[in-house]
């Protein structure tokens, strides 16, 4: 299999990535971080990540998926190193700006790259996303066990050895041929043209709810979880639940998923992410907690799904990576708002109160995706559109 080495390449990446929900938000706690300040810490760097994510998708169509994903491997490196020398908010606030750096260049590059592999594109990307939360799973579910064998230190130098490891695997990725894009090209060129279209901002609304249980578990699913007195390995098995979901939806939903104003997909997805979300905290026992975990990846995972398919099957390949990156922009969007939030709520009201704040944010999303589908394909959805 010619792409084994990309797939492992995100494998790799995606464990580091796992660990990172469960040491970092523990460990700015353990500093003493305030629940402001920990929103602070995962939300303001998700501005960088909103920018670079566009330059990103951009380059990918220029340079090539291939060498974007190979730099956010390095970045990842970077980011290990510098979790392991933080003491207090600033430092931990540069390791966290790295990790952000890191994921805005491989989201667009790794999504490009699996649009453009031989077979059903749908196929591609539940594949892609399947692995993708497979390597979560088992550096989230891991994470607890190497922190309280090795502690913080050592837990982080694991992180920049997983980026090591992607870097290695990604190196032998063949290169895509690039398209028209690499030729007077400009970002705004590349961009313009998409944000005359209504399908972007749909697509922007269903990346921000697919995003935010991945939000959540970046920064304050780990502290509910410790809030109701579970302990660090229970809690990283707990949380990789979410991914397990996904992955359920990548592997048994990529072949029925489709796009288009009729489909329902979206809204059963939606509905799905809201109530997981709203009633996470109603009951503190850990079986309805890995069923609701288990509910929110899946309809995460499939609302991810759908959004990557209506994109990539609505734009060029030459400009396809553009278009992934920013209908992703909910993404950034989701990162930068939902720990802002539930930072604010946890603050003065408890942090149970902002998990129900939020489901009720998404429960709204939701409505609107449901009477935005039609208005959003009315139109040719993107300018030259075909692969």
């Amino acid at each position: 299999m010619p792409h084994r080495p990309f797939f492992l390449a995100s494998l790799a990446w995606n464990y580091g990535l796992g660990m990172t929900y469960v040491v970092v938000p523990l460990y700015a706690h353990a500093q003493g971080l305030s629940g402001s300040q920990i929103g602070t810490l995962f939300s303001v760097p998700v501005l960088a990540q909103v920018v670079l994510n566009l330059v990103g998708g951009a380059y990918s169509d220029r340079l090539g998926g291939r060498r974007i994903m190979l730099g956010a491997c390095a970045i990842m490196i970077a980011a290990g190193a510098a979790f392991a020398l933080a003491q207090g908010f600033w430092m931990l606030f540069a390791g966290q700006v790295l990790m952000v750096l890191s994921r805005a260049a491989f989201w667009p590059a790794t999504w490009s790259i699996a649009s453009e592999l031989p077979g059903a594109r749908g196929i591609q990307l539940g594949r892609l996303n399947a692995i993708t939360n497979f390597g979560q799973i088992i550096g989230t579910g891991s994470c607890g066990f190497i922190l309280v064998t090795a502690g913080f230190a050592a837990t982080f130098l694991v992180l920049a050895a997983m980026g090591l490891a992607a870097l290695a695997a990604g190196s032998r990725t063949p290169h895509v041929a690039l398209g028209r894009a690499a030729e007077g090209w400009s970002v705004l060129a590349a961009y313009r043209p998409l944000l005359a279209q209504r399908i972007i901002y749909y697509s922007i609304l269903c990346a921000y709810l697919s995003a935010l249980p991945f939000s959540l578990s970046m920064s304050f699913y780990p502290l509910l979880l410790e809030h109701y007195g579970f302990a660090a390995e229970p809690s990283g098995i707990l949380l990789a639940l979410r991914a397990v979901g996904s992955i359920g939806a990548g592997l048994l939903v990529a072949r029925f998923v489709r796009t288009g104003p009729a489909t329902l997909w979206p809204v059963w997805s939606g509905v799905a992410v809201a109530l997981s979300v709203g009633l996470l905290p109603v009951i503190n026992h850990a079986a309805p907690i890995a069923l609701l975990m288990l509910a929110v990846g899946f309809g995460s995972g499939a609302m991810t799904l759908y959004f990557q398919i209506t994109l990539s099957e609505s734009s060029r390949a030459s400009g396809r990576g553009a278009a992934l990156a920013l209908g992703g922009l909910g993404w950034g969007l989701s990162h930068f708002s939902t720990p802002l939030v539930m930072g604010f709520i946890a603050d003065r009201a408890g942090i149970v109160y902002g998990f129900y704040v939020l489901g009720v944010l998404a429960l709204a999303c939701t409505a609107a995706i449901a009477l935005l589908r039609r208005w959003a394909f009315e139109r040719p959805p993107l300018a030259g559109s075909g692969a």
